[in-house]
């Protein structure tokens, strides 16, 4: 076989090869299939290989998604207007039927709660590894029906905080409420379940929130230097070493009142509105909390 370079847009009738050219472009190739004359050849470089995970991730392809539960090819049932003769439609409602009749309701129950959960985590840019141990949290829930008559939502998020207060993450219930679009109330009531059912069985333990936990999350927030953040840490363990009460009292304004003294008569003073709307609080909260401390320090 011998070969002939061409530009791409060169027309190869011009110079016919042989008595009878057929000109075409097979894998690759620009040849005559008669005389077997090669014009062009289109080589496509191959990828280099991947050696490392970010490499396997940044070169995949697009590829199909499987549902982690149950059938992984839902069979619909026949609808009007659909081109099928009666025969078909009756043959595909009674598959769809018994496919449906085959799908557990703990099956349906995961199909529904692991989007929303996936969801959560994203949102507030939860790590994996809770979002793991949430999903164990809510499985085991559901294998024990406590989600019976109770909301997916629900249950989800108060495994997901039960999940973030064992690792002792700085997310506050009312961010995951907000994300999930629920009530604080109803999370509440689940949650108080998981910690007395779910989480010993689990050998988890449930760590509560604390001030000290929230600022520096607060303090990152408003760019406040490291120094003046254990600053604040120092003056908050001192106040509450001193007698400072903080059961039923919200952290989040303990957290931000001590980095409001931290940071007073500094470069880096920040107004009390600027403090209470990055904790979500109120400036009389605040105001309150700043007394608190201030009553069991010398300022």
């Amino acid at each position: 076989m011998t070969h002939k370079s061409k530009e791409k847009d060169h027309d190869y009738e011009d110079e016919p090869c042989c008595d009878n050219p057929d000109i075409r472009t097979i894998n690759g190739e620009t040849v005559c299939v008669n005389c077997g004359m090669v014009f062009e050849r289109n080589i496509v470089a191959q990828q280099k290989r991947a050696y490392t995970a970010a490499e396997v991730e940044e070169r995949r392809r697009t590829e199909p998604t499987w549902r982690k539960y149950g059938a992984r090819t839902t069979i619909p049932s026949a609808k009007k207007g659909d081109n099928m003769s009666p025969d078909q439609k009756v043959l595909f409602r009674r598959l769809a039927k018994i496919q449906n009749s085959l799908v557990s309701s703990i099956e349906r129950n995961f199909w529904e709660a692991r989007p929303q959960l996936k969801m959560a985590t994203s949102s507030l840019n939860i790590p994996s590894y809770i979002e793991e141990t949430a999903w164990k949290i809510y499985t085991e829930a559901v294998k024990k029906k406590m989600t019976v008559g109770r909301t997916i939502k629900g249950f989800i998020a108060a495994a997901l905080y039960a999940a973030i207060r064992v690792h002792e993450h700085p997310i506050i219930l009312n961010e995951i409420c907000e994300v999930l679009e629920i009530s604080e109330h109803k999370v509440v009531n689940a949650l108080g379940l998981l910690i007395n059912d779910i989480l010993p069985k689990l050998g988890l333990k449930y760590h509560s929130i604390t001030p000290q936990k929230l600022i520096f999350r607060f303090g990152s927030d408003l760019d406040i230097p490291v120094k003046q953040q254990k600053k604040a840490n120092d003056l908050l363990t001192n106040a509450f070493e001193r007698g400072l009460r903080k059961t039923g009292k919200d952290p989040r304004g303990f957290a931000v009142a001590a980095l409001y003294l931290a940071t007073l008569r500094t470069p880096f003073q920040k107004t009390q509105s600027e403090f209470a709307e990055v904790a979500g609080i109120t400036e009389v909260t605040l105001r309150s909390r700043i007394k608190d401390i201030k009553r069991y320090l010398k300022f």
